[in-house]
């Protein structure tokens, strides 16, 4: 019998919800390339129902344990005296979140003798030491898609309202004011801007689609490029590298993943390359960012904007600068955890759990490592090493 241990985000500050805005969610079948969605023999949860955090436990404590699994979730992550890092040591199979993600370094994986697999609830597994998991023959796997269009349609928000300066003009309203003209003196229209996302994967391709009707001029860069019939659908334009890109933009948009080629990309070396009064946009992952790289370019006027609802570490300390500097859009990380989000990652993890134990091939595009080398989606996205490198800071946020 297995040990899973299973990292989620703390319930809501009033408890786990009695009832939901909404009866139930739309039913999705399959994703825009074609791949049908999870497709677990059975679920024992509600698709609408919080399942992402303490208390809805994903739907699978009556799964597992029905099987004699022992089944462990916690939100206490962080720390060495962590309720995550003292049951580490006995797991054989680790499930965490990119949203509150239960960093497997490699000191933490070196503690966990029986670990043979890590699922992702969600997509983005850069949580995981993937080196190490490529040494110790550890399978990582991530529930590819679940939430691709939840993310893109989030990026969306983002955009319009950076350039339309709607969070500033929504606070004038909760102060009671009527404060027009402070609030248009940042307003512009999206329509004639040039837009541009740095790669175009599920997500990436999902944001141009999303963005071609708004008359705007898209770019895009990625080492996979597009089929030629789908730059010619969406009127999008190719540069080879991101440095070639940002150039002609006036809203960025990032979607690459992190992996040490990737990290800190947008540095003051690229930023300053952006137009001058651009807008930059990061659902990706807060580490392609430099922290202070970004803020610097929003006090100096470099970038008009950041909206994005990445951080690192996750969750990010009280004092990350990101909170406070000017002109920003930030959200905890949400967007790829919508209540229609989570029925479709819950669904998946337990797919990918399902073909764990009764030991048949788990999905190619679910896997990231497998047989101690990058595979399936991870081959197509990632390249080996470490990413988690001061991920022991979140430990600050409980401070």
């Amino acid at each position: 019998m297995a040990k899973v241990v299973c990292v989620l985000y703390p319930d809501p500050v009033d408890g786990y919800p009695k009832s939901y805005a909404r009866p139930d969610i739309p039913r999705v079948e399959k994703y825009p390339d074609g791949q049908t969605t999870p497709s677990p023999e059975k679920i024992d949860f509600t698709p609408g129902a919080l399942l992402g955090s303490v208390s809805g436990e994903l739907g699978l404590r009556k799964f597992l344990e029905a099987q004699g699994h022992t089944f462990v979730v916690t939100s206490d992550k962080d720390g060495t005296n962590s309720v995550f890092e003292k049951e580490l040591p006995g797991a054989d199979i680790v499930i965490s979140q990119p949203f509150w993600p239960a960093y497997l370094t490699r000191e933490r994986i070196a503690k966990a003798p029986k670990l043979k697999l890590a699922i992702t609830a969600g997509i983005g597994s850069d949580h995981v030491d993937l080196q190490s998991a490529i040494d110790r023959k550890i399978t990582v796997a991530e529930v590819t898609y679940s939430n691709s269009i939840s993310v893109s349609e989030h990026v969306v928000m983002m955009i319009l309202s950076l350039v339309r300066n709607y969070i500033p003009s929504y606070e004038w309203v909760i102060k009671g004011g009527w404060n027009i003209a402070d609030c248009v003196s940042r307003s512009y229209d999206l329509e004639g801007m040039h837009v541009g996302t740095v790669a175009a994967g599920c997500i990436g391709t999902a944001v141009l689609r999303r963005l071609k009707p708004f008359d705007v001029k898209l770019h895009y860069t990625d080492r996979h490029r597009l089929p030629a019939a789908v730059e010619r659908e969406l009127n999008v334009t190719y540069h080879p590298d991101a440095e070639s890109m940002v150039k002609e933009c006036d809203v960025v948009s990032i979607h690459c993943p992190l992996y040490p080629g990737t990290e800190n990309l947008f540095n003051d070396a690229l930023i300053s390359k952006m137009k001058r009064g651009a807008y930059l946009i990061n659902t990706a992952r807060g580490k392609i960012c430099d922290r202070d790289a970004i803020v610097r370019a929003l006090k100096s006027g470099q970038l008009a904007g950041y909206a994005g609802d990445v951080w690192f570490p996750q969750p990010a300390p009280k004092d990350h600068p990101w909170r406070t500097m000017p002109h920003h859009g930030m959200t905890p990380h949400v967007s790829g955890t919508s209540l229609s989000a989570q029925a479709r990652y819950a669904a998946g993890v337990r797919e990918i759990l399902e073909c764990w134990f009764s030991k048949r091939p788990i999905r190619n595009e679910y896997l990231i490592v497998d047989g101690g080398k990058l595979a399936g989606a991870g081959a197509h996205s990632y390249s080996a090493g470490d990413a988690t490198g001061g991920s022991e800071q979140a430990a600050r946020y409980k401070s």
